[in-house]
């Protein structure tokens, strides 16, 4: 089985290498391409110099179109399982192996690393807004797609051939995680969720505050239910 890390990058000079040198100890196991999304700082320079494998983006495009440019390469190299795994060091190499074996199982299309379906599984359990802003999503894609999902805001994923390859035609840009789920209910695939453990962010900073937590949430919630219907 071809397995592929989608490494999504940008501005990430402070964790980067730390997360290839994590990812390299398990080479035998998985394949992976770091997406750098037009970084402006020394991300593109650390994986030259370090020869780190990359696929360099000359616009920034976003999570979305970052991650979906990981699937298109996923796809046209016909790899059997995708993950989804930050860049910035909050993934846990060690936890890929729980996602991907749902899907060898061939039991599953999708399986979620999530910090909330068994909340001792991790330490790190993000901020509070961003719980409060979880369950409100978690609730409207109940409420829409009859599915009960933890974490939907989790970018820890593992996904087969059919979603790569419908990742690679259409993925969501403005909030990637939460609509793509919307997609992969509509399309009838079957997604479990796995606990997992999550660490900070390594280094760097987040950009998303309070009041952009509130924004995020009631943007993506209306998202959700204009996905659900059309």
């Amino acid at each position: 089985m071809k397995i592929l890390l989608i490494i999504p990058a940008y501005n990430e000079e402070e964790n980067i290498l730390k997360v290839y040198k994590e990812v390299e100890k398990y080479s035998e196991k998985y394949d992976y391409i770091v997406i750098n999304d037009c970084s402006t700082d020394k991300t593109l320079e650390i994986l030259e110099k370090n020869n780190i494998k990359h696929i360099n983006l000359i616009h920034n495009l976003g999570i979305g179109g970052a991650v979906q440019t990981g699937y298109k390469y996923a796809y046209e190299n016909n790899y059997d399982i995708a993950i989804q795994f930050d860049g910035d060091g909050q993934h846990e190499i060690k936890c890929v192996d729980k996602l991907c074996k749902p899907l060898l199982d061939e039991e599953v299309n999708m399986c979620i690393g999530t910090r909330y379906l068994d909340k001792s599984s991790s330490e790190f359990q993000s901020t509070f807004m961003r719980r409060i802003g979880k369950n409100i999503i978690s609730f409207i894609i109940k409420m829409c797609c009859h599915k009960k999902i933890t974490d939907p805001t989790s970018g820890f994923r593992a996904v087969d051939k059919n979603i790569i390859k419908m990742f690679s035609e259409k993925y969501p840009t403005e909030y990637p995680e939460p609509e793509s789920l919307v997609e992969v209910f509509k399309n009838n695939y079957k997604v479990i969720e796995k606990p997992v453990s999550m660490k900070e962010r390594q280094g760097g900073k987040s950009s998303i505050n309070v009041f952009k937590s509130i924004d995020y949430m009631i943007k993506v919630s209306i998202a959700i239910i204009i996905d659900s219907i059309f």
